[in-house]
């Protein structure tokens, strides 16, 4: 059996694309984002926006920058998705009671709304994604996606 992690080395005269983790994921992020990117238009929602909203909808407010952070978005370019988000009605901004340098977001009662049709609209090409993965590859899947992620961080 070859070892697939050689085949995967862009350093190596054997390196396959097909057999690049980065690739992979981003590929499947790609097709991922295609699918949702039409339901979403649907609900007056682009793929920032949602990110936000399902970002908040697990902590609400949050700081801009820690939503940046979560989105993997720049903060310049979060802070713009939180001005017409705000212009919109689905967010409200305002500096943090405990340091006035941090703007500090929250979901409005119409961005709770629209959070839940965003949910509910997600939902089905979510659970098409994971149909043929156990609760056992599931939770490997998400385990070696961290465990990739903190081997980037490490120095």
């Amino acid at each position: 059996m070859v070892d697939k992690r050689l085949l995967g080395d862009p350093g190596t005269p054997a390196f396959q694309v097909t057999s690049y983790p980065f690739y992979l994921i981003n590929r499947l992020a790609s097709r991922y984002n295609a699918a949702i990117e039409a339901i979403l238009r649907e609900i007056e929602l682009d793929i920032p926006s949602w990110r936000v909203l399902m970002i908040l909808g697990e902590e609400t407010p949050r700081g801009v920058r820690s939503i940046a952070e979560a989105a993997v978005i720049p903060l310049s370019t979060m802070t713009r998705i939180v001005q017409r988000m705000a212009a919109a009605g689905l967010v409200h901004s305002a500096p943090s009671a405990r340091d006035a340098r941090v703007t500090e977001v929250s979901l409005t009662t119409e961005g709770e709304e629209k959070l839940a049709l965003a949910r509910k609209a997600t939902s089905p090409i979510y659970h098409k994604v994971i149909r043929d993965l156990s609760a056992e590859d599931f939770g490997q899947l998400i385990g070696l996606l961290n465990r990739l992620y903190d081997n980037l961080g490490d120095g």
